[in-house]
C-alpha cells in the first residue's frame, strides 16, 4: 500500500498514532522557522550570525510615509557596537547600518523595511579549539541538543550580534512612538552588589551617555568602572540591571489576556541574550507590602483623565497601561566567557577544562542598555499600531 503520492519504494503509510507524531513534529519544525520573528503588525525578523557575512532586519508592518533619518539608526547602534570604551569587548566593528529596502527619500514606503550591517571584524579562527568543546553556560550544548548541528564560531546564532538587528527595528520604533509623545530611555542601575539611586522620572539620556557605564550617577559610575576592571584583571565577570522608563504611553495599550502589555515586556526582555529575571512596578519588593500600601489611588489628572498618585503598578494594570510613566528592570547574568579556567566536556563526553580566549565583554551591562530600549519600543510600536484597530470610536 502506498500514500499518495509516493514510490512504491517509499515509507510506508505511518499508523494512525504515529502519523499524529509526524504531523506534530513537521508543525514544532515550522514553529522553528519563524523563531525569529517578533510582533504582530510592528513585525520583525532577524537574521545573520556573529562570523557570517552580515546579521540585519526585515521590518514589516511600519507605517507609510514615516520619515526616517539614517543617522538616528546608527546612532542606536553606535550605542551598542563593541569597542565603544576599555569596558567592553574590543571586537573593531563600525556596525554601519545600509538600508536596501521600504525607504524612499528618507520616508517609508509602507513596504518591507530591510536593513543590514556586514561583520567585518570577525577572527573565527579564535574559535578553533571550540569547535568540539561546550562553554559552560553558553548555548553550545543546547543548540546541539536542539538542531544537531551548530556554528561554534562566537557562538553563531546563539550570539549577541543577533540584537544588531533589533536595535535597528528599535530606532524606527522609536522614531515612530516620538510621534505619539512617547520617550524611552533606559540606563545601568546596578553591577553585581553596586546599586544606583537614580530617579526613573527625572533622568536624562544626557545624564545616562555622560559614562562609559551608561549608569547616570556618577559616583556609583566610578565604583562600577573599578569593579568592572577588577573583574577583567581577575579573568571574571560581572552581571547587573537595566532599568527602563517609558514616558507619555497612552493609557489603553495591551490585549489581554494573553497579549498583556507586561507580558509582551517580559517575553521581549527575557528573549535578549543573558537575561534572566524581569520586573515591572513593584516588582518582588511588592511581595513585602500590604496592598493598602500597594495601591495606587486615583486623581484626576490636569487633562481631566484619571492618573494615579502612585506608581507601583509600574504603568500597567489588568495588562493595559494606564498612562503612567511604564517602569520595568531587566536582570543580566554575568557574562558566560571568562578568562580563568572551568571544567566542562567535549560533543563527545570527555571530561576536559576550558579557559576562554579571544575578546569578550567582563559585563554586559552598558551595550545592554541600547537592547532593553529597543525591545520595549519594539513592543510598544507593536501595540500602539493593535489599539488603532480598536479604538475606532471617540471615547
Amino acid at each position: 500500500m502506498r500514500a499518495f503520492g509516493q514510490s512504491s519504494s517509499a515509507r510506508p503509510v505511518l499508523p494512525e498514532a504515529n502519523v499524529l507524531i509526524h504531523l506534530v513534529c513537521r508543525r514544532r519544525r515550522y514553529a522553528d522557522r519563524v523563531s525569529s520573528s517578533s510582533g504582530r503588525l510592528f513585525r520583525l525578523t532577524t537574521f545573520g550570525e556573529s562570523h557570517g557575512p552580515a546579521v540585519g532586519v526585515i521590518v514589516d508592518g511600519c507605517p507609510p510615509r514615516l520619515a526616517i533619518d539614517t543617522a538616528e539608526i546608527q546612532r542606536d547602534l553606535d550605542r551598542r557596537r563593541p569597542g565603544q570604551s576599555r569596558l567592553v569587548t574590543q571586537r573593531d566593528e563600525a556596525d554601519r547600518v545600509e538600508i536596501l529596502s521600504g525607504l524612499f527619500e528618507g520616508r517609508t514606503t509602507g513596504t518591507p523595511l530591510m536593513m543590514m550591517v556586514r561583520n567585518s571584524d570577525q577572527r573565527s579562527g579564535a574559535y578553533d579549539h571550540l569547535k568540539d568543546v561546550y562553554r559552560p553556560s553558553h548555548a553550545d550544548y543546547t543548540y546541539d541538543a536542539k538542531y544537531g548541528v551548530r556554528d561554534y564560531r562566537g557562538g553563531g546564532r546563539s550570539s549577541a550580534r543577533e540584537t544588531i538587528g533589533r536595535v535597528a527595528a528599535g530606532a524606527v520604533a522609536r522614531r515612530l512612538l516620538a510621534e505619539q509623545g512617547v520617550e524611552v530611555l533606559a540606563w545601568v542601575s546596578q553591577v553585581h552588589d553596586i546599586e544606583a539611586d537614580v530617579d526613573p522620572a527625572e533622568v536624562t539620556v544626557e545624564q545616562v551617555e555622560a559614562d562609559p557605564t551608561r549608569c547616570p550617577d556618577p559616583e556609583t559610575a566610578g565604583l562600577i568602572t573599578e569593579a568592572i576592571d577588577r573583574a577583567r584583571r581577575d579573568g571574571d565577570s560581572l552581571g547587573g540591571v537595566v532599568t527602563m522608563v517609558a514616558r507619555g504611553v497612552p493609557a489603553g495599550l495591551g490585549e489581554p489576556v494573553f497579549d498583556k502589555l507586561d507580558a509582551d515586556l517580559a517575553k521581549a526582555m527575557v528573549s535578549l541574550p543573558a537575561v534572566k529575571g524581569f520586573e515591572i512596578g513593584s516588582g518582588f519588593a511588592g511581595t513585602r507590602m500590604t496592598g493598602l500600601a500597594h495601591n495606587d489611588p486615583f486623581q484626576t489628572g490636569p487633562d481631566g483623565r484619571p492618573s494615579t498618585t502612585t506608581n507601583h503598578s509600574g504603568g500597567v494594570q489588568g495588562g493595559i497601561s494606564n498612562g503612567a510613566d511604564i517602569v520595568c528592570r531587566v536582570a543580566f547574568k554575568p557574562t558566560a566567557t571568562i578568562a580563568s579556567e572551568q571544567k566542562t566536556v567535549t560533543t563527545s563526553g570527555r571530561p576536559t577544562t576550558l579557559a576562554a580566549r579571544g575578546r569578550h565583554d567582563p559585563c554586559v551591562l552598558p551595550r545592554a542598555v541600547p537592547l532593553v530600549e529597543a525591545m520595549t519600543l519594539l513592543v510598544l510600536a507593536d501595540h500602539w499600531l493593535r489599539q488603532q484597530a480598536v479604538d475606532i470610536f471617540p471615547h
